[in-house]
């Protein structure tokens, strides 16, 4: 049974009984997952902030991760609400787009508490998005996936239809949440391990969790789509894909090499670039697409920290891994 533009096969509102399974189970992973920001201390890192403990590397490298995520996450919620979920209609999808939406909603008050925290001028920190090229150009090169089906009128008739479809879910999950957040993931939580911002550290190490569900809740629903809808996923569109995740490699590097322009304490802006690539290539992987780069992870410790696999096998691990944000151990 098709999951999308499919009301009258499938009515949005009777979830049970329940046609997709890992739908669910991501909701109810979510869920255990639960945490806000405002459990987090931050006095030592206001501390940090205001005495002379950051070089003006690290001053730089966390003002511009909290801005571009301060915009990013807005951008990735009003897409959930805006396009995504007037299309998908299968019931315990949208559940976990609910869900999501709020876990996107935790994501920009944490960003909020942080401003607060350290007193950064609202408009300082949330206008990063207007003075800086390398942040700019990476939220307009998603948006300029997703216009087509934010258009008024925009319906899922046709395989091109579905492709623009897909190319927003490309776009959003896979590019945004999964390429684009990983380069700051792993700048914040390497200040983190030198003991730097811990608990805005602490908060990212939250995200990033969360934002694994995101993935690979959105790589399942592109692969469902593809499984019900075999001849949308053609070889040219596999090719646009490939071409649109090494376009976004391009200018997250960019972006890496600008946010990080010395190297603190054995990270570098090249390993920062690296560690994108190599997230690439989990991304195509994850699409059953070529890899492009073959490129090692710089960061042993934060693979052994986090655990990129569950983005791909977190249905093989036991649930209890993940908890309620109170007790969630890292």
């Amino acid at each position: 049974m098709p999951i999308i533009n499919t009301d009258a096969e499938h009515d949005p509102n009777k979830i049970l009984p329940i046609d997709y399974d890992w739908a669910r189970e991501y909701y109810e992973a979510g869920v255990n997952n639960n945490w806000v920001p405002e459990e987090i201390p931050m006095q030592d890192d206001v501390s940090q902030w205001n005495g002379d403990a950051l070089s003006d590397a690290e001053r730089q490298l966390v003002e511009w991760n909290l801005g571009f995520f301060s915009t990013a996450e807005s951008l990735t919620a009003n897409n959930i609400v805006l396009a995504v979920y007037d299309h998908v209609t299968a019931p315990e999808c949208r559940q976990y787009l609910l869900r999501q939406a709020y876990e996107e909603a935790i994501h920009t008050d944490t960003f909020i508490y942080c401003c607060d925290s350290l007193g950064f001028e609202p408009d300082y920190m949330y206008g990063m998005y207007d003075r800086i090229p390398s942040i700019a150009e990476k939220d307009e090169f998603v948006i300029d996936l997703t216009r087509v089906i934010n258009q008024n009128g925009f319906v899922i008739e046709t395989d091109e239809d579905l492709r623009d479809f897909i190319r927003d879910l490309v776009g959003f999950y896979v590019i945004m949440e999964g390429i684009f957040f990983y380069a700051g993931f792993a700048m914040m939580l390497g200040l983190k391990r030198q003991n730097k911002m811990v608990g805005i550290g602490q908060q990212f190490e939250y995200i990033m969790r969360d934002e694994s569900l995101h993935v690979g809740f959105g790589v399942d629903l592109i692969d469902q789509i593809r499984m019900e809808n075999p001849d949308v996923w053609t070889d040219a569109f596999g090719d646009e894909v490939v071409e649109l995740i090494t376009e976004a490699v391009e200018l997250e590097k960019i972006y890496a090499y600008e946010a990080c322009p010395d190297e603190i304490l054995g990270m570098s802006a090249d390993q920062f670039a690296e560690y994108v690539e190599h997230i690439a290539d989990r991304r195509l992987g994850q699409l059953d697409l070529p890899t492009q780069y073959g490129t090692d992870n710089p960061f042993p410790w934060l693979s052994e920290q986090v655990d990129l696999n569950k983005e791909k096998n977190f249905f093989e691990t036991q649930v209890t891994e993940y908890q309620s944000g109170g007790s969630l151990d890292w």
